[in-house]
């Protein structure tokens, strides 16, 4: 069965093909991590351990810069886990298993094709500042194809993305509105960017994630359904439950 799992954050397992990915493993519980002269604060603990998750044939790792996105628990992780496909800079800090892939260059894990696909974690530039993030495009004969945005920012981006793949099934959407004081704007989509971005994507089923359970969220997994549900989209999104399988 091809499915999705969304965990806490921005982890999720999926299912696609009889092959199965991790996305941005993070694990530990609620506490600080200090960055430069600020820090990050993860105010929820995590709904699975990494023994829960098992075995993965990939780990899909959007970048390892921010704990948000790959904290203690989830570097643990990376250690065991037969391949980690990320950015080109990601992978070189990483090591191991990592395999980095600039935008539309793809890998195949079994059945499944990888495309890594551009995101922009912020406004035009932020990369130079927060650093370079990656989002992916899973395809497989038979099986729905699955946006991950990452920590994707840019419509315009979306745009390109639509335009290589104009028949996507599932988007998984990193929202939340994250702001950071290195930037200027949100950093991930905000409520209004995702309802943007899904009409971009010709308005495939939508799995919001990176919502909930950091500081510096600014907007909600509640506030994000609501925001749909104004602009008649409520039944796009897929339920979200932490721990709770969806099929796709």
């Amino acid at each position: 069965m091809n499915s999705l799992t969304p965990l806490d954050g921005p982890t999720v397992v999926i299912e696609l093909a009889n092959s199965r990915f991790l996305v941005d493993p993070t694990f530990d519980p609620a506490g600080a991590y200090p960055i430069g002269s600020r820090e990050l604060v993860k105010i929820t603990g995590s709904t699975w351990t990494p023994e829960q998750v098992g075995t993965v044939d990939a780990v899909l790792l959007s970048h390892d810069q921010h704990p948000d996105n790959l904290d203690r628990g989830g570097r643990s992780f990376l250690e065991r886990a037969p391949l980690t496909i990320t950015t080109r800079e990601g992978a070189g800090r990483l090591g191991g298993t990592a395999l980095g892939l600039d935008p539309w260059s793809a890998h195949q894990v079994r059945g499944v094709t990888v495309t890594a696909v551009p995101a922009l974690h912020g406004t035009e530039g932020a990369d130079a500042v927060l650093g370079p993030v990656t989002g992916f495009v899973l395809s497989a004969e038979g099986a729905p194809s699955i946006y991950v945005s990452g920590d994707n920012a840019s419509l315009r981006l979306v745009g390109e993305i639509a335009t290589h793949f104009p028949r996507l099934d599932v988007a998984v959407l990193f929202a939340g509105g994250a702001k950071s004081p290195s930037v200027e704007g949100y950093i991930t989509l905000s409520n209004e960017a995702a309802i943007e971005a899904a009409g971009i994507l010709g308005h495939p089923k939508v799995l919001a994630v990176h919502t909930d359970g950091w500081a510096h969220f600014t907007q909600s997994w509640r506030s994000l359904r609501e925001a749909f549900a104004a602009a008649g989209l409520a039944d796009l999104l897929l339920a979200r439950v932490p721990g709770q399988e969806v099929p796709i």
